[in-house]
């Protein structure tokens, strides 16, 4: 009975001559199968194909890439295919925009070399492979820099002023450090790089202050 249907179902999709009718197909039944997988909390039980002008950059990410590394990312999905999604944020579903738009959360020159390089955007017929995370703009934040810091890849002072951004969303220096995996010495420096005022507005001048109060500034001294 189940090959039957599965036969039937693939036979009806195969009957869809319009591409961009089959993958919305495509979509929909895998979205409806992730519902009731037993691995639904995982964003990559469901990859999705979306339009690539759906995809767009955040405003925070600041990782590079040189143009020899994104030569041979282009070389690898060239010669392998896609074999990782990009990351995004379903700026819809979260309830931030009023139409399809997903926000990159990682994977961002993935994103790149799919819109960028015309034998890939034809070959992908202009889509992009996608997972979907659903949170709020901060939590985002904090995913992106995790991916990063685990491939060893981050920039320091925009990493700075993430560490503001997220004090100002009113994060103590104990989440900071919990969700971005870093010591405590480290985030402290880098709200002293950015700029004390703001930096240290919610800060608790606590014990772990005066240890690094001790440590950086009496050895200036």
């Amino acid at each position: 009975m189940k090959n039957k249907l599965l036969n039937e179902l693939i036979e009806e999709i195969k009957n869809i001559e319009n591409i961009d009718e089959r993958i919305t197909a495509i979509n929909n039944i895998k979205k409806e199968l992730h519902k009731v997988s037993p691995l639904k909390d995982e964003p990559v039980d469901c990859v999705l194909w979306v339009k690539a002008d759906t995809v767009h950059a955040n405003d925070y990410n600041p990782n590079k890439v040189a143009p020899p590394e994104m030569r041979l990312l282009h070389t690898s999905i060239e010669e392998d295919g896609y074999t990782q999604p990009i990351v995004t944020a379903d700026m819809q579903a979260a309830g931030e925009c009023s139409e399809e738009y997903y926000e990159v959360v990682d994977g961002f020159h993935r994103n790149r070399v799919g819109k960028e390089y015309k034998d890939i955007a034809d070959r992908i017929h202009n889509y992009l492979p996608i997972t979907l995370l659903v949170k709020p703009k901060e939590e985002r934040i904090s995913s992106t820099i995790r991916h990063n810091r685990a491939r060893g890849t981050h920039g320091i002072r925009p990493m700075s002023e993430i560490v503001l951004d997220l004090t100002r969303y009113g994060w103590s220096d104990e989440k900071i450090c919990k969700e971005l995996g870093m010591e405590l010495d480290e985030v402290l420096r880098l709200k002293q790089i950015t700029g004390l005022k703001d930096a240290f507005m919610n800060h608790e001048f606590s014990r772990s202050w005066e240890e690094f109060e001790n440590k950086y500034y009496k050895e200036d001294k």
